[in-house]
């Protein structure tokens, strides 16, 4: 089994590689999927996150069943590169790994999921369209995952992501859709800068959520999210030598419908992170 889903992961990654003319976080998901950055002004850059998160939370699902307790956060570090492309298109390539110990990994060691993803987006003024392909790899077997994003770069910085399961993998639901609205505002504080980030989901498909004791789920408003998060510029502290560093810190406050999503021990429930990005 474990050279099996050895062969699942090279092949998933592969498979990323060769979508780059089309279109991750995965893993969360909601927290852990890939957000396409707008266009930079090199033409490779990228990010590197490590960060621990009291819950894993996948578009409203309490995966590990945390509930209330934030007493075992896993930790999930993320990379993603970025390439500046001709007429205003950018690539995206990327990974993000949930690494705990609540139960025996199918992959090996404490490593209980690993997702890769390959985008491309394209910015016109104000507004950012992306398409994303996901491989959530986790339970030897594989999630794939199309991304479809809008954003527009104004007040409140609204967006619309459609997300498509396209193979449950072993998320024991339907393949279906579910749209999420998200609405974020920032202010600087000195040298903290606050957001204020909102969510909205929607599914459109019974039983997205659905594994086969919960006895069946149905469509409809899924889930809201309400987070409040601090980032602190690290460089003045440590130096340019180091490179660019970031404290990042935050909470989240999750209001989920048991008749949509029905396999969380708690309808409501707060989640917390904390972390490490370097850009470069």
């Amino acid at each position: 089994m474990k050279n099996k889903y050895h062969r699942t992961i090279l092949q998933s990654v592969v498979l990323a590689t060769a979508l780059t003319s089309s279109a991750a976080y995965a893993g969360t998901a909601e927290e852990t999927a890939p957000v396409t950055p707008a266009p930079v002004e090199d033409v490779i850059s990228g990010v590197l996150k490590l960060d621990f998160n009291t819950h894993f939370i996948s578009y409203g699902a309490d995966v590990w069943s945390d509930g209330s307790s934030m007493s075992d956060p896993t930790f999930n570090p993320m990379v993603e590169l970025a390439v500046a492309l001709p007429a205003d298109l950018t690539l995206t390539l990327g990974t993000w790994w949930d690494v705990n110990s609540k139960i025996d990994s199918a992959i090996g060691g404490r490593i209980q999921e690993v997702d890769v993803w390959t985008g491309i987006s394209y910015t016109y003024e104000k507004l950012t369209m992306s398409a994303t392909y996901q491989a959530w790899m986790y339970g030897s077997d594989t999630e794939n995952i199309l991304d479809v994003k809008f954003a527009y770069d104004t007040f409140l910085a609204p967006s619309l992501t459609i997300h498509e399961r396209l193979d449950q993998g072993a998320a024991f639901g339907d393949e279906g859709t579910i749209l999420v609205l998200g609405l974020s505002h920032s202010v600087e504080a000195g040298p903290v800068t606050f957001s204020f980030p909102v969510n909205i989901a929607y599914f459109l498909t019974d039983d997205f959520h659905n594994p086969s004791t919960a006895g069946g789920a149905d469509d409809g408003f899924g889930y809201v999210s309400l987070g409040v998060g601090a980032s602190l510029p690290l460089t003045p502290y440590i130096g340019e030598a180091y490179g660019d560093w970031t404290l990042n810190g935050g909470l989240t406050y999750f209001l989920t419908d048991d008749d949509v999503i029905p396999n969380n021990p708690q309808d409501s429930f707060l989640t917390a992170n904390l972390g490490l990005a370097l850009s470069f």
